[in-house]
């Protein structure tokens, strides 16, 4: 039984173009449905060797929330107080994950928009790229293991 539901990426005005395309290629490899950006500054990025962008829907668009897929409950990414640690997250069956930049936060208003908050729990701030590649693992593990336990 393979997992149900989908995830999507959502970026807040992410400042460097690898980072970019470390995330896509990460969307690409955790079968990501949909990245939107909002920002000006995506740019095709030699970190991204899947070219994910020809594979799944990229958009560019002025409002991350407003980008919102059908069904999907928004999740903040953001290292703040009331935020619930990954390892005991439960990713919703229809997420849509908003990241900050490297170099800010999501604005407060997203964030209360939010129906979950999560973050990674480390020492220090991670790169942009790698935040995104061990929530996506996450959810595809915890994903599998939802599978096998109703496969048996």
């Amino acid at each position: 039984m393979s997992p149900r539901g989908f995830a999507a990426l959502g970026l807040h005005r992410p400042k460097n173009r690898l980072n970019v395309g470390e995330i896509m290629r990460a969307a690409g490899c955790y079968g990501v449905s949909m990245v939107a950006l909002e920002s000006e500054r995506f740019e095709r990025s030699r970190t991204d060797t899947q070219d994910a962008w020809k594979h799944m829907p990229t958009m560019i668009v002025p409002d991350l929330l407003a980008a919102t897929p059908f069904g999907a409950e928004p999740v903040a990414v953001e290292f703040i107080d009331t935020a619930t640690p990954l390892p005991q997250f439960t990713h919703p069956e229809r997420a849509y994950y908003l990241l900050g930049p490297e170099d800010g936060s999501l604005p407060a208003d997203v964030v209360r928009q939010c129906r979950h908050v999560v973050y990674v729990p480390t020492r220090y701030c991670m790169n942009l790229g790698a935040a995104a590649n061990v929530l996506l693992y996450d959810r595809m593990v915890k994903q599998q293991a939802i599978a096998r336990r109703f496969a048996a």
